[in-house]
């Protein structure tokens, strides 16, 4: 990292200063507080739309004052000065906000009617109506006079609104900043970008831009600033994933190279039914990267029932026609055992020991490895895997523990690839003798440009055409609110498909009355404000719904059986059997069924609560069902109001089954979250300047960029500023993260 941009921020705006800025905002270098970039910028003339200021959350606006009253508080000493500010610049109709000072003897005297001020504080509701407690202002007729700065060029200089906090306002960190810019060594800077590219795209220098976007003197000042450092962030980023593409492309693997006449050709023959056309062109592709010396790092998404796990399992048998061993990790403990039972029911007499008693060397053995299994049939696995009896290995975490090892890894495919973690898939990595091919498996489809910037080391396949007999499933919201008897016609419902001779999982966001939910990470859920308004109502709990449908009368006689992941795993096993033998008709679940899970007979899923859930969960739970040739229905059950903003998921969840439609949705809701982080629920996203869905063409642009240096450049030993900007932007956690391998 540079020296400036590590130098310590006491060394440049003081102590005192620089306590506070750590303390408040987490950052004690000159490099992050330079990067601490503003969020927007307004107008010292411009009155901020009142309607459009968010409850519960830190903001910063500028209002005119529009009545000033003070009077004694009943039950305590001291005074409370009411301040009523306007948005209202003589046109259209005014929105107004109660702004509240306990002893405000400043706010009693400043704040005058008629006069303009910049407010930050916590937007709260009191008495039906939003208000500002205690904020802190600042007089706008009162800006501090900039030296040499002509008063008509002042009043038109750009606030900038940096992220605040309770205590740290954006004009404080603002007078922090400009006191960095005067004392810090932006000569000393280094440009991470090659003058070649800042010329053609006509950048300005770094020193300038980081100026021009924390004190801008016009609009377009901090508009040609932020599109340097906007475009410096996704060449950075590419720049990383290129030369971490590069990387793996350089290791050496084992080829693959399929067999003429081996279990795979034995496979396709006994297959009951045609491979689409997508399954046969990504099987060709996976084929021929196996066959290659250096490992195949491959991402498979595919819609939910497109036929992933087949063309996974074809991938598996070429490499044990070519004496290597594959592993498939899962991430749940029932997700692991529906593959093992399905692969095996799929390879038929090629399965050792399977279903139908395969012999001979024609055939594979496939081992189920979990950590709840007996300790007996546990060890056994893990001979059969060290030994290499095994040549296709189905697990869980457990496949990661120290004491599994294989005796020729050569292929790993992961499922749901959001359920790990990097370190474990580099565990799993390391259990192979030379760097093993890579399948990574997801069934959330991932917009472009979010591929193109988090799995941009991994190429891509998609899987977008359902197999024949897949029927597309209808999906309906049920609003309780408006419609309060749908509450037991649900049930009904219910009891007709089973009466056809189907099933039905019933879904809860609960286990039991105790806990708070059960939703998967990387996911657009609730807001606080949406769980201020639930916590009111007792959310549908797994325990307490079973209870219920076993006195339901449209229920007599129906199985109905729990499933969650506080279960004893041999439990959880025999439910599943029993469902999916179809001696349980109504399964009440959390979302442990949400991926993989596989029962044909399954026509309905209710989905209880549904406004609990985020857009990708209600896709990946709708699509258990349908997945035998009848027609599947889903009902997304709320008691939320018409128009609450929560609703907005179910209906668009509702309105179609494309999911890269609903991916990007997704996104807009959750505004991209931490989609480097491993939080990605929602925050303050590690991207500072870049937005995936809006800025597609810069994203693009620059990898091309960073493809032509690192191709030019593999160790990026002639772009000195630009190595040292992925060290500084992706510390090693967040690199990690990107290592998709």
């Amino acid at each position: 990292m540079n020296a400036e941009l590590a130098l310590g921020l006491d060394r440049r705006i003081g102590k005192r200063s620089a306590a506070v800025i750590e303390k408040h905002l987490g950052i004690s270098t000159v490099g992050g507080l330079l990067n601490y970039f503003p969020r927007r910028y307004m107008n010292r003339g411009e009155l901020t739309p009142i309607s459009e200021v968010p409850l519960d959350e830190e903001v910063t606006l500028i209002a005119r004052v529009l009545s000033n009253s003070t009077r004694s508080m009943r039950a305590r000493r001291g005074t409370l000065t009411d301040v009523v500010i306007t948005d209202d610049a003589g046109t259209g109709v005014p929105g107004t906000l109660k702004v509240s000072f306990f002893n405000g003897f400043r706010a009693k005297a400043e704040l005058q009617p008629g006069r303009r001020a910049l407010f930050s504080g916590k937007v709260t509701r009191y008495g039906g109506s939003l208000g500002l407690t205690n904020p802190e202002f600042q007089l706008l007729d009162e800006d501090p006079d900039i030296p040499g700065m002509d008063p008509e060029k002042l009043a038109a200089m750009p606030i900038p609104v940096y992220p605040a906090t309770a205590k740290l306002t954006s004009w404080s960190i603002q007078k922090v900043i400009a006191t960095l810019l005067e004392t810090a060594d932006l000569a000393a800077l280094p440009d991470p970008l090659p003058d070649n590219i800042a010329a053609r795209e006509k950048f300005l220098p770094v020193a300038d831009a980081y100026r021009l976007i924390h004190v801008p003197q016009t609009h377009g000042d901090w508009q040609r600033a932020r599109d340097r450092f906007r475009y410096q962030e996704a060449l950075v980023l590419q720049s990383a994933l290129a030369r971490r593409r590069a990387q793996l492309a350089a290791e050496e693997a084992t080829a693959r190279r399929a067999a003429a006449d081996g279990l795979l050709t034995a496979f396709d023959r006994q297959l009951p039914f045609t491979l689409t056309a997508g399954q046969t062109a990504v099987g060709k592709t996976l084929a021929e990267e196996l066959g290659l010396d250096s490992p195949m790092n491959r991402l498979l998404q595919g819609e939910v029932g497109s036929g992933k796990t087949i063309v996974a399992l074809r991938a598996m048998l070429q490499v044990v026609d070519a004496g290597g061993q594959a592993a498939l990790l899962a991430p749940t403990e029932v997700l692991a055992a529906q593959h093992f039972d399905s692969i095996r029911r799929t390879l038929g007499p090629l399965s050792r020991d399977g279903l139908l008693g395969g012999l001979g060397p024609d055939s594979v053995q496939v081992t189920l490895l979990t950590g709840s299994m007996p300790t007996a049939a546990r060890k056994q696995a893990m001979l059969d895997a060290a030994s290499g009896t095994a040549g296709i290995v189905i697990g869980t975490h457990a496949l990661l523990s120290e004491n599994v090892s294989f005796y020729d890894l050569g292929l790993i495919v992961v499922d749901e690839q959001h359920r790990f973690g990097v370190e474990q898939r580099d565990v799993l990595r390391s259990k192979a003798s030379k760097p093993p091919h890579l399948l990574v498996m997801t069934a959330t489809p991932i917009p472009r440009t979010v591929a193109m910037t988090v799995f941009g080391d991994l190429e891509t396949s998609v899987l977008d055409e359902l197999p024949a007999g897949r029927t597309p499933i209808s999906t309906h919201v049920v609003g309780l609110a408006e419609h309060p008897a749908w509450a037991t016609r649900i049930w009904s419902r219910s009891r007709e498909e089973i009466d056809a001779g189907h099933q039905v999982y019933v879904v809860c966001p609960k286990i039991g009355t105790d806990d708070d939910g059960d939703f998967s990470p990387g996911e657009a859920e609730p807001t606080d404000a949406d769980l201020a308004e639930t916590g009111a109502r007792e959310l549908a709990s797994v325990t307490g719904v079973v209870e219920q449908l076993r006195d339901e009368p449209a229920l007599a006689g129906v199985g109905v059986a729990p499933l969650h992941g506080r279960q004893d795993p041999a439990l959880k096993s025999d439910t599943m059997a029993s469902f999916t033998a179809n001696r349980i008709q109504l399964l009440v679940s959390t979302t442990v069924i949400e991926v993989g899970v596989d029962v044909h007979n399954a026509t309905l899923m209710v989905i209880l609560d549904a406004d609990r859930f985020g857009i990708s969960q209600l896709h990946q739970l709708r699509g258990r069902v349908g997945r035998g040739g009848l027609p599947g229905t889903c009902l997304l059950v709320t008691s939320l109001e018409p128009g609450h903003p929560s609703r907005r998921r179910l209906d668009a969840v509702a309105a179609t089954t494309d999911g890269f439609e609903l991916s990007q949705e997704d996104l807009k809701l959750r505004r991209e979250g931490d989609i480097l982080g491993a939080s990605q629920s929602g925050g303050r996203s590690t991207l500072k300047l870049l937005r995936v869905l809006e800025h597609e063409d810069v994203i693009a642009r620059a990898r091309q960029d960073a493809q032509a240096i690192v191709g030019a450049d593999p160790g990026l030993g002639r772009h000195a500023g630009l190595a040292a900007a992925i060290d500084d932007y992706l510390n090693p956690e967040k690199e990690a993260f990107l290592e998709r391998g």
